[in-house]
This record gives structure tokens, sequence and C-alpha cells, in this order.
């Protein structure tokens, strides 16, 4: 175990100070840009500490009557830690010890007083796993490192002889914080001393008998982040602008597939569609608007299908009168005349009056005729209110309407209220529900 506890000391130690040295500069900007982010950070701990062998025959530190024997407040330490990094730092730390047998004991007596002064590298595993959001208030530390003590009995023949020892130390420190700066700890830790004449009773064995002492400390205590920093380092999250960069590329390559977007698949992106409701097939401008030379409300591609289709070869004007009518009537009935609005809006866009427009000329091309105008709105807010939207976007056209010169008893309005027909979640589709359509009628 020994052996087991040096070498991780050790990797800690050469670990910690090469992979800092790469860590540093990598997140360097980060740690910069978080004021809240403070390096350093006291402790103040009590617990107990054991002394698990060495022992002299007849003494002994657990109470053999229970089964974890019997806890002891007789170790104190405070140190302080400095973190170079956000995930690796240094802590040294300054410990007493006072080893006794207990009392109702059948040990011998002994008290020997053990100083430490240790070195350790330090892990924010929390933050090193890439858990620290998931844990919330708690943290987990790793240390291991060098510490140097210094053993004088107080009791015995041995009494006030010191002697050196060089040891690593392995612990882990689970916490929780309290406050933005403080936090409650505990510490789990084994000790190995590499060479130790010292018995933990007091008693001095041979100088060429070295002996293989070892450890245990379990403590309780509080740490306190300094600084100007808002919160306690161990806790702080420390944002990767690289990730950030990331996500923001993602977001503009979303944007730009959105732009693409198709939705009357006629060819041209709806970023540059003026009319994105055109018929499938009917040829479109590069504005995507169905293309009409004789405005006369009529894709030209229609007109001639219904001149070539429904008008015999006398070139009957009469027939073609009354199909194109018929036509254009079923157009404006299918929603393919449409009035749109922004969000929340009850003037329509710029680009939508032209269906206002189409609806003016078949008006006056056709006196006789009256329209319901319908109006719509989007899912988002109050059913109560989305119903005074679609109403009032309905009231805008008709009055647009009306000061064209369009008699009011031509125009009923109906509001339908909230379309449910698209996804909710989706911002461009519920694009295409805020709107004024339009039906002529029987």
């Amino acid at each position: 175990m020994k052996k087991n506890l040096i070498l991780l000391s050790f990797t800690l130690l050469s670990l910690s100070n090469s992979i800092a040295q790469t860590d540093v500069s990598k997140e360097a900007a980060d740690v910069a840009d978080n004021s809240y982010y403070n390096r350093w950070t006291i402790e103040v701990t009590g617990g107990q500490a054991k002394g698990t062998k060495p022992y002299t025959d007849g003494y002994f530190s657990s109470n053999p009557d229970r089964v974890l024997g019997t806890f002891v407040f007789n170790s104190f330490s405070i140190g302080t830690r400095y973190m170079f990094s956000p995930k690796f730092g240094l802590k040294a730390d300054f410990t007493s010890d006072l080893f006794t047998n207990y009392k109702n004991s059948d040990s011998k007596y002994f008290r020997v007083q053990q100083y430490r002064y240790g070195v350790h590298a330090v892990v924010n595993a929390s933050r090193l796993l890439n858990v620290e959001r998931k844990l919330g208030r708690v943290g987990i530390l790793i240390n291991g490192g060098l510490v140097w003590s210094r053993m004088t009995p107080k009791y015995g023949i041995w009494d006030g002889h010191t002697e050196n020892n060089l040891g690593v130390m392995f612990g882990i420190t689970p916490g929780v914080r309290i406050t933005k700066k403080l936090a409650v700890n505990i510490n789990f830790s084994s000790m190995a001393n590499i060479r130790q004449h010292f018995t933990w009773n007091g008693l001095y064995s041979d100088e060429d008998n070295n002996l293989s002492g070892q450890m245990l400390s379990g403590t309780f205590g509080l740490s306190y982040s300094l600084g100007k920093g808002k919160l306690h380092g161990d806790w702080a999250i420390i944002e990767d602008k690289r990730l950030g960069e990331i996500e923001l590329l993602d977001k503009r390559v979303g944007e730009l597939e959105t732009m693409m977007d198709d939705t009357d698949k006629d060819g041209v992106p709806d970023y540059l569609d003026v009319e994105n409701n055109s018929i499938a097939g009917v040829a479109v401008d590069t504005k995507g608007r169905m293309v009409d030379i004789n405005k006369n409300g009529v894709p030209d591609e229609l007109e001639k299908f219904l001149s070539d289709t429904y008008v015999d070869k006398t070139g009957m004007a009469t027939q073609a009168a009354q199909n194109n009518a018929e036509l254009i009537k079923r157009l404006i009935n299918e929603g393919y005349v449409t009035t749109y609005f922004d969000y929340n809006k009850t003037k329509p866009t710029n680009v939508s009056t032209e269906g206002i427009d189409f609806i003016l000329t078949y008006m006056r091309n056709n006196p006789s005729a009256t329209i319901d105008i319908v109006g719509h709105a989007d899912e988002i807010g109050k059913t109560s209110y989305n119903e005074k939207l679609s109403n009032d976007r309905a009231n805008n056209v008709k009055n647009t309407l009306i000061k064209a010169g369009v008699s009011p008893s031509r125009l009923n309005i109906v509001s339908k209220g909230e379309d449910t027909t698209v996804d909710p979640t989706s911002t461009e589709a519920r694009r295409l529900v805020r709107r004024v359509t339009f039906k002529v009628k029987d």
C-alpha cells in the first residue's frame, strides 16, 4: 500500500505540474473573463487522526469493544490552497495530531505529539469530469503530496525526543457550498512515512530497523474563498469560449438552412420569396411572384391553360370570361390570395398588400360579388386576446377596401381566432397562420 501511495502522490504532483502548463494557456482567457472566479482558499479542519501501525506489544489506539473504535478529536489543521487553473492547484497545510490510548482501554498509557507540514497537488475532480453543473452545490477535490512530520513522545523513556519523518499522503475531500464563498468539507486521508523509528505509542526501534508507519485521518472543516470574485472558486462554472463559438456557428448554419427553405416549392428561397403561396408549377419571377404580365389578377400560365382547355377553337370570349371568373373565385376561396401580418400586429406586412390589391381588383370587376374577410392568429397568447387580434386584422383589411371604394355592405368580417393547424413551437410555421384570407360568397 505504501508503494502505491508514494507512486500516486508523485504522479499527482508531476501530472498537475505538466498539465497545468498547457491547461493555464488554454483556459487563461476564459478564467480572465470570469470575475467571480477566486483562486485562493483558506481551510480550517478538525477531526481524528489514528496511527494504524506500528505499535509496540501492549499498546493500541482503537477501542476493541466498538466496531469502528472510539471517535476522538485529536487532529487540527489549517491550510491554504491556490488553484492556478480551474482544475489544478497546490495546497500547503499545517496539522497537529495528538496520539494517546483511549479511556477505559486495556492499552498501556502513551502520549505522542505530531506536527505535520504538507505540500499537495489538488485536482478539482468535479470539473475534471465535467459534472460540476449536475452536482450543483456539491464538489469533490482529490489531493496527494509530500508530508514532513515531527514526532515527539510526551511520556515514557523517550519523553521530549523528536524524530523527523518524510511521507506521502493521499486524500479525497467532498464538500458542500453553504454561501457564495463558504463551504463545508469532509476529508479522508491516508499517510505513509517513507521511514519511521518511533512507534505510534512513543517507543523507539533500533536504528537499523526502519518501520513502515501508516496513519489514517478523517476531518471536518470549513473552506473560505479569498478574493474579489463573487463565487467560491471550487464551484465557479468556467465557460469554454470555444464551445460558445461552436454553438454560435451551429446557430448560424441553422439560420441559413431555414432561409433556404422553399415553402411553396417554386424554386425561390423563402427569404427572397415575397409571395410564398404561389401555385405549384406556375412560373414565378426572381421574387417568387406568379407572372401576370397583363395584370388581370390571373397568372399567365393559368390563363393560357384555361384558354386552351375550356375555350373552343372559335375563341368564344364569353366562355373564357366565365371560366376565368370561376378559377379566380376558386383561388380566392382556397386561400391562394392571402394577406400576412407580423407577430401581434394588425397592419399587413408590406409585401402582403398585394393580396388586398388582388381582392380590390376582383371586387371592381365583379360589382355584385360579396366576400367574407376571415381573420386568423397563431396560438401564442391567450385565446380571448387572439380572437380579438384576428378580428382586428380582418377589420383593418376591410377598412382599406372601403377607403379604396368598395361598399361596406359587400364586406363581411369573420374572426377565426387561433389557427391550430401548425406546430406552435415553430417560428416559421406560426408566420404562415398570422393572416387574413377571403371567401367569395355564393
